[in-house]
């Protein structure tokens, strides 16, 4: 892991890295302040918490393994709460860990060792996210008894409110912008992730998942979100 900082195109918001190693933070710490952010910092997943309740940040770099509360902890406590992106550090290979930070709510993910360079990368990819396409902020989407109001980035479902997360809704909306045409993963993630999104397109599945359990659909009779084997999935264009 290299230690000088590098320059790149700047941007802004506040980083919090909720990780037991200091030289890890250190690194970080100094890398994404020279890309522009703000950065504080937590030791333990306790700590962690706290930070996120008082800085309120836009971005949560949160290593898994951590004294006290463990990295899933602390994301399944977080969720309970926040909407704020998560960036998750992992050493786990397997791929049970992976599917288990995302299951959680996690929106990324990078396993050590990494490059700083990725990692800023990755916090400049979900923050991209953020910024609604021009013309599209105000619209409203109604499928049936499905309607998303993107402007306040609220969703009802027959009239009842469904709570989602960021990832969740922007999902939804991407699928409810063309009711019935099916969309690639690859599609999906360039549309929700970013087109310079280079994780696994895995994720995408794994969000779907969250997204049918939040809108109370059934994978194998789909009344919202149908899966096309081999494909990708499309919007039910009569959501029941």
């Amino acid at each position: 892991m290299q230690a000088a900082p590098y320059h790149c195109t700047v941007m802004s918001g506040t980083v919090l890295v909720i990780d037991d190693e200091p030289k890890i933070r250190d690194v970080l710490r100094r890398y994404l302040i020279a890309d522009g952010f703000e950065v504080a910092e937590a030791a333990s997943g306790e700590e962690g918490l706290d930070r996120v309740r008082s800085l309120h940040p836009d971005v949560v770099v949160l290593d898994v393994r951590l004294p006290g509360k463990d990295g899933y902890e602390v994301l399944a406590e977080l969720r309970r709460t926040s909407t704020v992106y998560v960036l998750m550090l992992t050493a786990r290979t397997e791929e049970v860990d992976k599917l288990l930070g995302l299951s959680l709510g996690a929106d990324d993910y990078v396993v050590k060792p990494f490059s700083p360079r990725e990692v800023s990368a990755r916090i400049k990819a979900l923050l991209r996210r953020s910024r609604s396409p021009e013309g599209t902020a105000d619209e409203l989407l109604q499928v049936g008894p499905l309607r998303i109001d993107q402007a306040r980035r609220l969703v009802t479902l027959s009239g009842s409110p469904v709570d989602l997360t960021v990832l969740e809704f922007d999902l939804l909306a991407a699928l409810a912008s063309a009711p019935g045409r099916v969309f690639t993963r690859r599609q999906l993630l360039e549309r929700v992730w970013g087109w310079d999104f280079f994780g696994d397109e895995r994720v995408v599945d794994v969000h779907i998942r969250n997204l049918r359990r939040a809108l109370g659909d059934d994978a194998q009779n789909p009344g919202v979100v149908a899966t096309v084997r081999g494909v990708g999935y499309r919007l039910v264009e009569d959501p029941t």
